[in-house]
């Protein structure tokens, strides 16, 4: 895995100050290009959904049958009508709240739980490393889109077991990662010799180890943000989502199926939204990985 070159030789120096490398990564990723406008359409993407209520032009909730399905351009709707003749501007705007919660909230979940249990593995070695990434195995036998299903579909429809399901799945893979590069910073010199003056167990992965793992884990974690939101898509999609009238991206691809014929344009615009985020978002993750390998 191309991440898991953000070894224990890739880290900066212990001589190197906090300051100065986060400084040397911000000045790395200001020169990849494409890295800042991916950035810059994510943070838009997020001020669109924080301030969703003050910019909408009209109601998502409210629709109007004798207005349904309007095709994009017509005059009070921008973006056209959906099914129920319902704003799709409006709809797309608040959209990006559910499926920007729907894509970051499990990753986070999966950040912290993981990030914990594969530093501790990591760390420890071991039984029970060995116990500990068996199980995190097991996980890996199932594609993570069955997966997602197969336990939303065991929890029930709604948005809490949705977040519950995909933070489940993507606790493994961090898992795995952060016992990887854990394995490699335990091992060095400065951590040895932590060890070897008497230090405390928590002491040195507090001080010694989360500072050289957390920076690729972070990393690996933001790629997973598109994912995530591919999945939470697709569940919504299947009815084990969010539930109506609820505006969500991968739900308004359900609900506008049917219309693909009659308006094939305004049907596929909350696509567009969730091609244009998740590729947003690999982006970013990017140029964060370049910008943070400091052997670049």
């Amino acid at each position: 895995m191309a991440l898991l070159r953000f070894g224990a030789d890739a880290m900066p120096s212990a001589i190197e100050s906090s300051e100065g490398y986060w400084a040397s990564v911000w000045r790395r990723l200001r020169r990849d290009k494409v890295a800042m406008i991916a950035g810059a359409v994510v943070l838009a993407l997020i001020l669109m959904a924080v301030f969703a209520p003050y910019i909408v032009p009209a109601d998502p909730f409210s629709g109007r049958m004798l207005r349904r399905l309007r095709p994009i351009g017509t005059e009070g709707y921008p973006l056209g009508s959906d099914e129920l003749g319902r704003d799709m501007l409006s709809r797309l705007i608040y959209g990006a709240r559910m499926s920007l919660l729907m894509g970051v909230t499990p990753v986070i979940i999966a950040f912290g739980l993981g990030s914990t249990l594969g530093i501790v593995a990591g760390y420890l070695g071991g039984w029970f490393n060995t116990i500990a990434m068996r199980t995190i195995d097991i996980f890996y036998a199932f594609p993570s889109v069955l997966l997602a299903v197969a336990l939303s579909g065991a929890l029930g429809a709604g948005l809490t077991n949705a977040l519950v399901s995909l933070s489940v799945v993507f606790i493994p893979p961090i898992a795995r990662v952060a016992e990887s590069v854990t394995t490699q910073v335990r091992n060095r010199d400065y951590v040895e010799a932590a060890r070897a003056s008497g230090a405390p167990g928590f002491t040195i992965v507090r001080v010694h180890v989360l500072g050289n793992v957390l920076g690729p884990i972070f990393v690996y974690a933001t790629s997973l943000i598109s994912v995530s939101m591919i999945l939470a898509s697709g569940l919504s999609f299947l009815g084990l989502g969010v539930r109506p009238p609820e505006p969500e991206w991968g739900l308004m691809l359900n609900t506008l199926r049917t219309a693909i014929y009659t308006q094939p344009w305004v049907a596929a615009l909350p696509g567009a939204m969730i091609f244009i985020t998740s590729i947003s978002f690999n982006l970013l993750s990017d140029g964060l990985r370049s910008a943070m390998d400091v052997k670049q």
